[in-house]
């Protein structure tokens, strides 16, 4: 009987594994789905568009769905999670449909009121408190939805608001927790530009010790008491960067900005990890103008009045919100290890030549974006910050920026050296925008002339 074929001893085993088969659907062209199956032996994969997987080990699957962004719109899956079981030698199926949700609103949540010009605001690392600048020379901490009555520092006798001037820019140092230091950008009493390092004091974290001063520079800004810029901050490569404006009046008359032998209408970027008065700072390498050719503070130039710039880290980009003369506002973006910028004023004002029919363009940086001065427009650009906090992720990666006179708030996003279209996020009638300002958390902040703090938050 064997020799007649009756044996089954060499017949092929069943089928031990499955197939499934995901559908993702609802997704615009381009659009990625975020789905991740889970199952037995500790599997996983993510994936982004429709497929089907082969050879899984029998058993039950739970798929995981999370929404994506488009844009400032939300895309929400269904179901969010979902079981399957997959049986050997057959296939499974699910799928996961995505949708439109109702598309991001803003508003603004006052968090303080009653100072005096709030000119700035920021935090320390890792920090609850929100440390806010009154321009006449005090330091606030509000601290658990509570203004303390006493300042962390008061230098209003060294400063004046004449014009521009004033207490204008705060940075804390990056190991601030461990060495307490913090840096300042103000006008003196003669009107000149000081960076000055300072300490907080031992026995109290709400208070600065009124004796650690150290000047790191001072930056002569004669004869005209606007265009100070006035930013601190450190970049993500540990560098602290200051943005100067060009010494002021109108049209930049001596050339500042295009003269890289002077610090106004620049960025600077300087070495401040091992201050002392015999050596205030270093030169960071990779100094475009280190070695010949310019001052050695010098990061990048041609700028008129860079009052915000914004270090976005994730994406590794500057934005400059530089101040236009009497036509344009304007946005620049460039990558932020790239040095030696020349950002064009007074050869341009925005994408346009200045005072002239015809310019020079060659070897100009020229803006991702500019806004004209006109109804829909404004008077000034504030410069404010790439989005990165969590509480309102439809809006990641979003530039968000207002103007002095006008008080409104839009945002673009920034990718392939292409901007996107603006949004006006229909904020008004909150004063004149001094700043915007990012606590610990990368939350944003927008200060009005009113005295007023506002935290940007979902409507």
């Amino acid at each position: 009987l064997t020799a007649c074929g009756g044996g089954h001893d060499d017949d092929p085993p069943g089928a031990t594994t499955g197939d499934l088969t995901i559908s993702i659907v609802g997704l615009p062209a381009g659009v990625a789905g975020a789905v991740t199956l889970s199952g037995p032996g500790s599997y996983s994969k993510t994936l982004t568009v429709s497929t089907t997987l082969a050879s899984l080990a029998p058993g039950a699957y739970t798929l995981s769905a999370a929404s994506v962004a488009q844009g400032t719109q939300t895309l929400a899956p269904t179901p969010v999670t979902q079981q399957v079981q997959v049986t050997a030698g057959a296939t499974a199926s699910a799928s996961v449909s995505y949708a439109a949700t109702a598309p991001l609103a803003l508003a603004l949540q006052e968090v303080a009121s009653g100072l005096s010009a709030p000119i700035f605001l920021t935090a320390p690392p890792g920090d609850s408190r929100l440390f806010i600048l009154e321009r006449p020379g005090r330091i606030r901490v509000l601290q658990n939805g509570n203004l303390l009555a006493t300042p962390f520092l008061d230098i209003s006798p060294l400063t004046t608001t004449s014009g521009e001037r004033g207490l204008l820019s705060l940075a804390f140092h990056p190991q601030y927790a461990s060495n307490g230091y913090f840096f300042i950008y103000y006008t003196n009493l003669a009107g000149d530009i000081v960076i000055e390092r300072r300490q907080v004091s031992a026995g109290n974290a709400n208070v600065a010790d009124p004796l650690s001063a150290l000047t790191i520079l001072t930056i002569p800004h004669p004869t005209f008491s606007n265009h100070y810029g006035g930013l601190l901050s450190f970049g993500p490569d540990g560098y602290l960067t200051a943005g100067t404006g060009d010494g002021g009046s109108a049209g930049d008359p001596p050339g500042n900005a295009q003269n890289t032998n002077v610090l106004l209408g620049k960025l600077l970027r300087l070495d401040v990890n091992a201050s002392t008065v015999a050596q205030p700072y270093a030169i960071p390498p990779g100094n475009p103008f280190a070695t010949a050719g310019g001052r050695a503070e010098i990061w990048a130039y041609g700028l008129r009045n860079p009052w915000r710039y914004a270090f976005d880290v994730p994406a590794q980009l500057l934005y400059i919100a530089d101040v236009g003369q009497a036509n344009w506002e304007e946005v620049d973006v460039r990558p932020v290890g790239q040095a030696g910028n020349n950002y064009g004023w007074n050869i341009m004002e925005g994408l346009h030549c200045y005072n002239s029919t015809s310019c020079n363009q060659a070897g100009l940086v020229l803006p991702a974006i500019e806004y004209g001065h006109d109804t829909a427009g404004g008077c000034s650009i504030t410069g404010g910050y790439v989005y990165r906090g969590t509480a309102l992720p439809e809006l990641a990666g979003q530039y968000l920026y207002s103007d002095y006179c006008s008080g409104w708030l839009k945002s673009f996003s920034y990718s392939n050296g292409t901007p996107s279209a603006v949004t006006d996020w229909g904020i008004t009638n909150v004063g004149n925008i001094l700043s915007f300002g990012q606590d610990a958390q990368n939350e944003l902040y927008m200060l009005s002339g009113t005295g007023k703090v506002y935290k940007v938050v979902r409507k």
